[in-house]
């Protein structure tokens, strides 16, 4: 089938100013990917998987001027942590910044840093995942990634980090337009924690590709940045082994525009899978989480866990689905996508799916849209709580069931404490 002229003319126009690098095994891996990306063309709003978001602004040739935002009034997420810290401005690291990509048990290089003829265990990696998670769903903003992606960071566990790795985005120009690879493998028995906080742009698109081998565990948290007018598409591709873990968790409170998409195959048995999110969001806002979680081996589970708070007209977004191959039997899945309404204006539109082939699992999905409840709030009223603290803490209970997926407690307070910030700020 031909491709429709309006895509063709939408990729023609994103990708005309930017390189591409076609030389050595990295360069193959782009070239494959801008092939895939030809194939496909650019997303619009006609496709069965934008329909509820229009990809206009991160189609569009340059990047939609981004105001900087000020956030002096509270100190970064995660800066109580002993963390390795690897800084990027602007979608390019900071070496200033940084601290030496030196940490016991764990490799580290910038994607940059290889040369055309490195023999790197990342060739078996850079592209591979986002080329898997192109099927059944294209993905073109991925495959754009892969093929020009500037920079980005590749690490590799082989056994127990000291510490977590914390990728920090800042952002500095209001029409900065970031394009971030990253390759994360972790090896038998290894473990991992990657933070990430930050504005980075004002657009911009991210893919990390992360290998969890046979008994690794491997945990992502992140906090998408306050500069209001950003746009980000992330995707996050996953590969989990036999009994192995991963897990991640990401918290949304501003942003013109965030669509975040995540492609995860449990391949080995025992494999276990979760990630979850609490957003909240006001006024000009719309947030897309859009999940796909492939069962293909025996006794793996998974769980989705989106909870979204939206008012002022703020728009949520949740297409999440669960595929159970044949073979995969003893499957544990859990879907759950559930907004909290603060106004008649806002909006939630969901689309949760399953689809099963093997005939002994346990697998439910569940998504929900509603106010805050009013008995529980006159209740609170009743005994001298003040509406506006009393909402918040009905909020809170409501994005509780997310938050616990963070298992570190230290950060979960932390989250806990900015959303709460949050609403403090957005009182009216």
């Amino acid at each position: 089938m031909a491709l429709p002229q309006t895509k063709s003319d939408l990729l023609a126009a994103r990708i005309s100013g930017l390189s591409f690098n076609p030389k050595g095994w990295l360069g193959k891996a782009r070239s494959n990917a801008l092939d895939r990306l030809t194939a496909m063309g650019m997303p619009i709003k006609r496709d069965e998987y934008w329909r509820y978001t229009d990809p206009a602004s991160l189609n569009a040739a340059e990047a939609p001027k981004a105001a900087l935002f000020d956030s002096s009034d509270e100190a970064p997420i995660f800066d109580a942590i002993d963390r390795l810290k690897l800084v990027f401005v602007d979608g390019v690291f900071d070496a200033s910044q940084s601290d030496p990509l030196e940490l016991a048990g764990v490799e580290i290089i910038r994607l940059a840093d290889l040369t055309e003829s490195d023999i790197h265990w990342a060739r078996d990696l850079y592209g591979e995942l986002e080329a898997r998670g192109q099927i059944p769903v294209a993905r073109p903003m991925a495959a754009l990634n892969t093929a020009f992606a500037t920079d980005g960071i590749l690490i590799r566990a082989t056994k127990a980090a000291s510490k977590p790795v914390a990728f920090i985005y800042h952002h500095s120009s209001e029409t900065s337009d970031a394009i971030l690879h990253h390759c994360i493998k972790v090896e038998k028995g290894a473990e991992l924690t990657i933070l990430e906080n930050g504005p980075a742009a004002a657009r911009f698109t991210k893919v990390m590709e992360i290998d969890v081998a046979d008994g690794g565990r491997f945990h992502h948290i992140r906090a998408q940045g306050r500069d209001h007018e950003r746009r980000a598409h992330t995707h996050l591709f996953a590969r989990v082994g036999a009994g192995a873990l991963f897990k991640s968790f990401t918290l949304t409170a501003n942003g013109r525009l965030t669509r975040n998409e995540a492609v995860i195959e449990l391949v080995g048995d025992d494999g276990v899978a979760h990630i979850a999110g609490a957003t909240v969001g006001d006024g000009d806002f719309h947030h897309d989480d859009t999940v796909f979680i492939t069962h293909a081996a025996e006794r793996c589970e998974s769980r989705q866990v989106f909870k979204k708070v939206l008012k002022n007209g703020a728009v949520g977004v949740f297409q999440g689905k669960i595929l159970v191959k044949p073979g995969a039997q003893k499957t544990d899945g859990y879907q759950i996508s559930q907004s909290l309404l603060l106004d008649d204006d806002s909006q939630f539109l969901a689309k949760p799916e399953l689809e099963i082939y093997a005939d002994d699992v346990q697998c439910s999905h569940g998504s929900t849209s509603g106010a805050i409840d009013e008995t529980a709030l006159f209740y609170l009223q009743s005994r001298g709580v003040p509406k506006s603290v009393a909402t918040s803490l009905l909020v809170l209970a409501f994005l509780a069931e997310a938050i616990s997926e963070v298992e570190d407690e230290v950060i979960a307070e932390d989250i806990r404490q900015r959303l709460e910030n949050w609403l403090h700020r957005h009182e009216h």
